[in-house]
């Protein structure tokens, strides 16, 4: 059998084709939070209750929420750039600017989300170069109606009806 070589930088051009929402995923390490932005979540189960996202394994925030034992994911509406452009920052900077509070679960959960969905850790399974974390839900709630932010081909965008 051969072995198909697929070009890394033509892989991220085609996959960047489909667009995907925005959510950043925000846990606390020891008592300051923790946070990463990603593209790449997606409910898995109705009963019991999971969902999923899929952090790079070279990712420094990955592991203080993995530690942590429990994430938020917090669903970016499309006038929310400002939260994912802070969250995306090194160290002390990450959070600078972000308003949260911290839930019952013990968890951050960023203001004016448009939905935030607060999860234990259920497994985590090595995926090529990211892994796959399956969170089973505790507590979800729409916060708002509003547009998701997207992410299309390198940019953060929105969603435009047509009329």
């Amino acid at each position: 059998m051969s072995v198909t070589t697929i070009d890394p930088a033509e892989f991220r051009k085609v996959l960047g084709s489909y667009p995907t929402g925005v959510c950043v995923i925000t846990a606390l390490d020891e008592g300051k939070p923790a946070g990463m932005v990603v593209g790449s979540f997606t409910s898995v189960s109705l009963d019991p209750p999971l969902v999923g996202f899929f952090p790079d394994k070279s990712s420094t925030s990955w592991p203080l929420i993995e530690k942590a034992g429990r994430f938020c994911v917090n669903v970016m509406g499309s006038d929310q750039q400002h939260v994912c452009r802070a969250v995306t920052a090194k160290g002390e900077a990450k959070f600078v600017g972000v308003e949260y509070v911290i839930s019952d679960h013990d968890l951050p959960v960023i203001t004016d989300s448009i939905a935030a969905i607060e999860c234990k850790m259920y497994s985590v399974t090595e995926a090529g170069d990211h892994w796959f974390v399956l969170g089973e839900v505790l507590r979800m709630e729409t916060v708002r109606e509003d547009d998701p932010m997207l992410f299309h081909r390198g940019r953060y965008g929105s969603f435009a009806e047509q009329m």
